[in-house]
């Protein structure tokens, strides 16, 4: 039942936090944690086939222009990088508006010649009358006539605004347009991007035989190689500034650089990105690094970013999410039996000992595995669960002390009670063996006592003779093991072990026989006839526990030291003794030097086939 019990919170549990899980602001402080990862992880080691040609604030300077400049720019742009040898040429500048004919035509002339430019477009989404209207804006058509491919560059950030994720395509109803950075690859690796080399899977997109694991239908991670200007980059102005080309800063100087002819080794063979850098163009973003050196990343570079992880098969991916649920959900289950069973002292050091091991573990799966777990779910799920177990240990202590002190409050030592709420065990069910010493108080003829008084004048005086001796017994560390009629059952050194257990049982037993000697006195005072009381008392190992059934609780003690006990407590009838009171050679043994006692015999108790040597109790030294 327990087990049940078990899986059944565990489960509500996991279910509870599933639901908390899947809300942006847990999924912003995973990308928060993963983004910490990428900052211990530093940056990496680039290829140094991806360049970066930007349009910054620089070239504006240089070249004393305002956007957009003239398309004849561009033209001597790809001019310039095609007899530098570039093997492929990205702009990540949108030409989708006509300017001056001839400086249109002048470009898409340049551009029909070569077969190595990529173009871009947009896909622009507006609200419009409770509807989103698509509209896919190409490059105008005098460029894309010639066939030059072209993509979108749609950057999408997460709700916290960073952006870590590459849109590999657009969909517009049926039509799928590719982003730059998979058209790139396409023609990188001489792909037709119509043929079933390029093919779009529920959990990858494919591009030849590299497979690019998606974390969204139309998305991959991007796996960054460090923050912002990672990658070679160099001034538009520079690379057009050739010998046939004067800068105003140039006109300025009188003279010709011709930065161009110093640069253009630093293309041969290489992917080659054209793009905005300046904040104006509002094409910075926030990425992981950005921390790092609060450098906004323009779009630019992270069109390389994706590139260059492809180029290197180098992809971050997500752990599988069925295995993950499975293993999240049994550890759930094991976390809240632990929390629920060890001390909180204990396991709060051991949960602590988690979640660094766990914390450790995702950064190792990122580090080295390029895998993505989710970092932050199972340390908050050890918080919680520790917490929980701390509340349920709580109220089953509650739980535990008011059944202890409503099942022992009566019957035992108020200390005592203390001792046993402080370790509960003590009342499993079951027996263990122990030493202990038993008393056993009976009034002597108390048949015909009843019988020559009515029920209301026994039932009175035997409340107030049971009361006064139970508050004896509980005063000197007793528990009351049982009445039995007029008989009372009482031992020493259980449930809570008491050293002098002997002692405080011939201690109690004298102090009883003081008492009764008052009781005597006030009962005459009032007419109301007396009776005797014989104590017997016997020190030896029982079988103690709780020994009831599972529906009543019973703490008792049964074996042959108990049935001794009850034989002794007869023997008072028997044999002539100041006190009334009869113990044991074994209790004698233990108090010898703290009771006056005297050797009565060596007698036979019914029941047992030995001899047990008996002592009358005189007086405590």
């Amino acid at each position: 039942m327990k087990i049940i019990k078990y899986v059944i919170i565990s489960f509500i549990l996991f279910f509870i936090f599933r639901i908390l899980f899947i809300t942006n602001f847990w999924h912003n402080l995973e990308h928060k944690a993963s983004d910490v990862f990428f900052m211990l992880r530093g940056e990496r080691e680039i290829s140094g086939d991806i360049v970066i040609i930007e349009i910054g604030d620089d070239t504006f300077s240089t070249l004393n222009e305002r956007w957009p400049f003239p398309r004849e720019y561009h033209a001597k742009l790809i001019e310039n990088l095609e007899m530098a040898g570039a093997s492929q040429i990205i702009f990540d500048i949108e030409f989708t508006e006509r300017t001056n004919i001839n400086s249109d035509s002048k470009l898409a002339a340049t551009i029909a010649k070569y077969d190595n430019i990529i173009l871009s477009g947009k896909l622009i989404r507006t609200q419009y009358n409770n509807s989103v209207r698509e509209q896919l804006l190409s490059p105008i058509s005098l460029l894309t006539q010639t066939g030059t491919k072209w993509g979108t560059v749609n950057i999408s950030a997460d709700p916290d605004g960073f952006v870590r994720r590459y849109e590999l395509f657009q969909k517009r109803a049926k039509e799928i347009k590719l982003s730059i950075g998979a058209i790139a690859m396409a023609h990188h690796y001489k792909l037709d991007i119509l043929s079933e080399d390029i093919e779009n899977y529920p959990k990858f997109f494919k591009i030849g035989s590299n497979y690019i694991p998606k974390v969204t239908s139309k998305s991959a991670l991007i796996n960054y190689y460090g923050p912002a200007r990672t990658f070679n980059t160099y001034d538009y102005a520079d690379i057009i500034d050739d010998s046939t080309f004067t800068t105003d800063f140039e006109k300025e100087l009188g003279t010709n650089l011709d930065q161009y002819y110093q640069l253009a080794g630093n293309f041969r063979n290489k992917i080659v990105l054209i793009g905005l850098t300046s904040v104006e163009f509002h094409d910075t973003h926030h990425m992981p690094f950005f921390s790092e050196n609060n450098q906004l990343m323009p779009g630019v570079e992270i069109h390389a970013n994706f590139i260059e992880t492809v180029l290197r098969n180098d992809y971050l991916k997500q752990f599988p999410m069925i295995p993950y649920l499975l293993f999240i959900f049994i550890v759930t289950i094991l976390l809240f039996i632990f929390n629920s069973l060890i001390r909180p002292t204990i396991s709060v050091f051991i949960n602590m000992v988690l979640i660094i091991g766990f914390i450790w573990f995702s950064y190792f799966l990122f580090s080295t595995k390029q895998t993505i777990i989710p970092i932050l779910e199972i340390p908050v799920l050890i918080i919680v669960i520790y917490i929980v177990g701390l509340v349920l240990q709580y109220i089953q202590t509650v739980k535990e002390r008011k059944f202890i002190k409503q099942a022992f409050g009566q019957y035992i030592a108020p200390e005592l009670v203390e001792e046993l709420i402080k370790d509960p065990k003590k009342l499993e069910y079951g027996g263990v063996q122990k030493e202990v010493t038993v008393l056993y108080s009976d009034i002597v003829s108390f048949t015909p006592y009843t019988e020559s008084h009515t029920p209301k004048e026994t039932v009175d005086i035997l409340r107030e003779y049971l009361t006064e001796m139970v508050n004896i017994i509980t005063e000197n560390k007793g528990t009351l093991d049982k009445f039995v009629g007029d008989e009372i059952v009482a031992m020493f050194g259980a449930p809570v072990d008491l050293k002098d257990h002997a002692y405080y049982a011939c201690k109690t037993a004298m102090e009883m026989r003081h008492r009764m000697t008052e009781l005597h006195e006030k009962w005459e005072s009032e007419n109301r006839d007396p009776f005797e009381i014989g104590i017997g008392i016997n020190t030896g190992v029982v079988t103690v526990g709780n020994l009831g059934s599972e529906q009543i609780f019973d703490y008792t003690a049964i074996g042959d030291n108990m049935n001794a006990g009850a034989r002794i407590e007869s023997l008072t009838r028997d044999y002539e003794t100041k006190n009334n009171i009869i113990i044991s050679d074994s209790t004698y043994e233990q108090v010898i030097d703290k009771v006056e006692a005297k050797y009565i015999d060596d007698a036979t108790v019914k029941g047992k086939k030995i001899v047990i040597r008996i002592h009358e109790l005189l007086s405590i030294k």
